[in-house]
């Protein structure tokens, strides 16, 4: 894969992911909920809660790294390869996550089905395959990988204590109050656990797969 090709699919991410954002943003603003509310807060606090889900900061994340890797897709440098990491890692969380355990209590539709499936199942396939497809790679090492960890298990802190001072969470299974903190806390491993089984993952198959995208100029040095 060549790097103006590379260029081009980085460039369809970055578009519909900002398009995404974009579409649930304007949802927010203009008063619709982010998941099922029955009475939504007043502007300030749901723009608040629209950056607080991770949903949301997955989806920016891959759409700031996309946007990069569209005008150069063979960015390398130190501290880019956990963002990279951490954004493609979140957004297969948000995927998965949001299959087995938001889906079925969701009921959209509309303009809100639309933002959902966006955000939720369609930037995250698109995200996935575009490393696969044009990299960049090899970039992951383990250091990358506990480097990116940092940012959802901060999430996970900040979500916990700003539900016990205010009193709202942005997952159903995260609420202490109505699920108990032991539900609270095998949830809370449980999705840790698969972020660190899709950092092996990941980490693996950046070994595994062509160097891309191929160019005489692309550094692909494991530094």
């Amino acid at each position: 894969m060549t790097p103006a090709r590379a260029r081009t699919v980085h460039l369809v991410v970055a578009v519909v992911a900002w398009a995404a954002l974009l579409l649930q943003l304007v949802l927010v603003v203009s008063g619709s909920a982010v998941l099922v509310e029955d009475d939504p807060p007043g502007l300030a606090a749901r723009i608040y809660r629209f950056f607080a889900y991770f949903t949301i900061q997955s989806n920016l994340l891959v759409a700031i790294v996309s946007t990069v890797l569209a005008r150069d897709p063979g960015v390398d440098r130190p501290v880019w390869r956990p963002v990279r990491l951490a954004g493609l890692v979140g957004i297969a969380v948000t995927g998965l996550v949001h299959f087995f355990l938001l889906r079925p209590l969701l009921d959209l539709d509309g303009a809100d089905w639309v933002a959902d499936k966006l955000l939720h199942m369609v930037v995250s396939v698109l995200a996935i395959a575009a490393w696969a497809w044009v990299g960049p790679r090899p970039r992951f090492l383990v250091r990358e990988a506990a480097y990116a960890l940092c940012w959802p298990l901060a999430w996970l802190a900040w979500t916990l204590v700003v539900a016990q001072v205010g009193g709202w969470v942005p997952y159903p299974f995260l609420d202490a109050d109505t699920e108990g903190w032991g539900s609270v806390a095998v949830v809370s491993v449980g999705i840790t656990v698969l972020f660190l089984l899709l950092f092996a993952l990941f980490g693996w198959l950046d070994r595994r797969l062509p160097a891309a995208p191929v160019s005489g100029s692309t550094d692909t040095s494991r530094g």
